[in-house]
């Protein structure tokens, strides 16, 4: 699956105002410019969308009201990195606008970017925000050149009724390969076409999905030497995932016949109680509950097996290179009002509208807090949760202890290679695994050539 898709949903969700973050920090607000500021943002959703275009700008007005020294220039859209060189190369790009995870490393080598340190230190909560996230706005020489907003990781969704069935306990899902192994066995024994364990293997989401599992071993898909990305799978961790695979799926017996599968088969599969486990997300959920009509109660997700890393990832804001004091100091105030990284004392008003417009309240991302911000993140979850929080509590569990890690880079093109190796161990028998990684490693590194 394309994970930027996911960053779209996210934006629109704080276009909405109802997943993340409101007004400024209660007790700590920003000091206002001593003088008018105009910035550039960008994030306001085209007319098309008209009742989150209307939310956008009565937002604007109720801000510009609160802060008569600050004016908001909105501009539609997010980050589009097909054109985001072209504006920046042209002056067009805005003074704070949209990243996914993946792009910040690249904008501050090439300093296109600029230091937020100085402002950020009138945003104390900022010191909330989980390390892993505030590392990918964090520069070499140390210091911040954005905020993030929301984040995603990908853990163990399972099915809690075919648990029970199986005799397995849901409220502790596998923590390791070997037990997912196992869970598998006696999941699949149900019959009636129970499928134990499934996984992608088209469309680039079988790259993506091995990804994760080489993460989850501890493993890695590229590496940088130097200046030099180079593939990192060809070995005994790559070879250990797809032996995992192959042996599920021909030995044991408890993937199904049916493969080739991409990002809603499995959905599906979930939501019609004939699948017990899979890799996913928190944002597969609404899916499955709302696109396939399913309950929310037949469901869990803990932490990835293996659990020495997890594929993540989210978005955020930045501001561009060369911009004023001023300028940062008013886009913080903006991003605080509007939501993210700074005020977490919003948290039980947004969730409170949420669950008063039915969107489900609960789920364990996005979740960006640790500290005294996340006690107040899982108080507004419990005082407004609309489905049952407690089936996500093993992910949580976890969330602070598995290494957050992001794609590689030329994610896309990756995937599509590696999606070669999924689908023959899925489909072969007599499948060649070390053949398979050493084909995929020589087009990755060709295709790793490239990145600058």
């Amino acid at each position: 699956m394309n994970r930027r898709l996911l960053g779209k949903s996210l934006a629109l969700a704080l276009v909405a105002g109802t997943t993340m973050l409101g007004a400024a920090c209660a007790g700590e607000e920003p000091e206002t410019p001593s003088g008018p500021v105009t910035i550039t943002v960008n994030g306001m959703p085209p007319a098309t969308d008209a009742v989150n275009r209307a939310n956008f700008e009565a937002d604007v007005k109720a801000f510009e009201a609160k802060y008569p020294n600050i004016k908001i220039d909105a501009k539609e859209g997010f980050m589009d990195p097909q054109t985001f060189a072209t504006k920046l190369a042209g002056g067009q790009l805005e003074d704070v606008f949209y990243v996914y995870l993946t792009d910040p490393a690249a904008l501050i080598a090439k300093r296109q970017v600029q230091d937020i340190s100085a402002q950020l230190a009138d945003f104390p909560s900022i010191k909330d925000v989980k390390p892993d996230l505030m590392k990918v706005f964090t520069g070499g020489d140390g210091k911040i050149y954005g905020v993030p907003v929301a984040n995603y990781s990908l853990g163990l969704v399972y099915n809690r009724t075919l648990f029970t069935k199986a005799g397995l306990d849901p409220a502790s899902p596998p923590k390791t390969w070997e037990e997912v192994r196992e869970a598998a066995k006696k999941i699949t024994a149900l019959g009636n076409g129970v499928v134990g364990y499934g996984d992608y293997s088209k469309n680039n989401t079988g790259g993506w999905h091995f990804t994760a599992e080489m993460y989850s071993v501890g493993g890695d898909v590229a590496v940088k030497e130097g200046d030099t990305w180079k593939a990192a799978f060809n070995n005994d961790k790559g070879k250990q995932v797809l032996q995992q695979l192959k042996d599920m799926r021909w030995t044991d017996n408890t993937m199904g016949q049916r493969q080739l599968l991409e990002w809603a088969d499995l959905l599906q599969m979930m939501a019609s109680g004939k699948l017990g486990m899979y890799i996913g997300s928190a944002d597969n959920f609404p899916v499955i509950v709302n696109q396939y009509k399913a309950k929310y109660e037949d469901f869990g997700l803990g932490g990835i097996p293996g659990g020495q890393g997890t594929l993540g990832g989210g978005d955020g804001y930045m501001f561009k290179a060369g911009l004023s004091p001023e300028k940062i100091k008013a886009g913080l105030t903006w991003l605080s009002f509007k939501g993210g990284a700074l005020d977490p004392d919003r948290i039980a008003a947004d969730n409170e509208k949420a669950a008063a417009k039915g969107q489900p309240v609960g789920l364990p991302q996005p979740n960006i807090w640790t500290g005294a911000s996340l006690a107040k993140w899982e108080e507004a979850t419990k005082k407004h949760a609309n489905i049952p929080s407690q089936n996500f509590g093993p992910f949580l569990a976890t969330a602070t202890t598995i290494p957050l890690k992001l794609e590689p880079p030329l994610a896309q093109q990756i995937y599509a290679v590696l999606d070669t190796a999924m689908q023959k161990v899925l489909t072969d028998q007599n499948a060649d695994i070390s053949k398979l990684l050493a084909d995929a490693e020589k087009q990755v590194n060709q295709i790793l050539s490239t990145v600058k």
